[in-house]
């Protein structure tokens, strides 16, 4: 019982350090996830403005640009896959790659080769595990996102599309997987097409009582998607990596939570066995004395 005792109360201990990391790693999260939903927040009004502008350009001035022109035959597809770099954030990283299985099964019911590009070790890891190609990742970011990385993705993406069909590494089509922030208790594994672009808000003509944004396009509309629709790229991706950062915290803060309940749990538990254990081997001392203390009294009541 003694070995017994002296195991349980090491596994308490054990415990007891553990709940102190996942209960720190909690409040970490905690307080970065609010940074991260003020990002977000911050970044949708100039990706909102944007996305009219281009909008505009893109529907009234008739204007064929190569990122907003769809392949006949499209044969391959570009897709990137944003995860995680770091664990411990339940199955945040498994639901968006679980998001990117489906999708590149249904692209491949198209008829579509698929590159894959990644953001996130995570994601790294589970393609290297399995010996499947990546083209081209990304690391060391994913819950403090910059819009410098947005650029150096986006212009990646943007040059395999611009390569002409058939040639090595072109792409027809380019997709994103992410994870879509919806509340602290939800966060949603999205799949969005990236290019070609369709960022149309209307045909119609607007009424004469609605206010709507008036441009003027100079030099060209032409020079403007040009100068336009590669920032719009790059801020929808921007804007797909803060909602990604702020998922992850959202999903790290439930996971370490949920650690640090079931740790406590777990010491109740090995207390109470090892109480049990303690009462159990003072129970077994005593009978042991007691057993001792008749059996002398029995031998001296014999020699009389």
């Amino acid at each position: 019982m003694a070995v017994s005792l002296r195991e349980y109360r090491a596994r308490i201990k054990s415990t007891q350090s553990m709940k102190k990391i996942t209960r720190a790693m909690e409040l970490i999260a905690a307080s970065r996830i609010i940074k991260a939903q003020q990002r977000a927040q911050a970044a949708a009004p100039y990706a909102r403005e944007l996305t009219r502008a281009v909008s505009a350009v893109a529907t009234f001035a008739n204007v064929d640009h190569p990122l907003t022109k769809e392949e006949e035959n499209p044969k391959r597809a570009a897709v990137l896959i944003v995860t995680s770099d770091r664990g411990l954030a339940g199955a945040y990283s498994s639901s968006v790659l679980k998001e990117a299985e489906r999708l590149a099964e249904r692209l491949r019911d198209e008829g579509k080769e698929i590159d894959t590009f990644i953001c996130g070790r995570k994601g790294v890891a589970y393609y290297k595990f399995r010996e499947r190609p990546v083209e081209q990742a990304w690391t060391g970011f994913s819950d403090q996102p910059s819009y410098d990385v947005a650029v150096e993705v986006g212009e990646t993406l943007i040059e395999r599309f611009l390569r002409e069909q058939g040639e090595e590494g072109d792409a027809d089509e380019v997709h994103v997987v992410y994870t879509r922030f919806v509340s602290m208790l939800t966060q949603e594994p999205t799949a969005v097409r990236l290019l070609p672009l369709e960022v149309v808000e209307g045909t119609e003509a607007p009424e004469e009582s609605e206010l709507l944004p008036l441009y003027e396009f100079e030099p060209s509309p032409e020079a403007v998607l040009d100068g336009l629709l590669p920032q719009y790229v790059q801020s929808r991706i921007f804007f797909c990596l803060l909602q990604s950062a702020a998922s992850e915290l959202a999903a790290r803060q439930k996971a370490m939570k949920s650690a640090t309940d079931n740790a406590e749990e777990l010491i109740k538990k090995y207390t109470r066995i090892a109480n049990q254990a303690r009462q159990a081997g003072i129970t077994q001392e005593i009978s042991e004395i007691v057993g001792g203390v008749n059996a002398l009294a029995d031998a001296n009541a014999g020699a009389e």
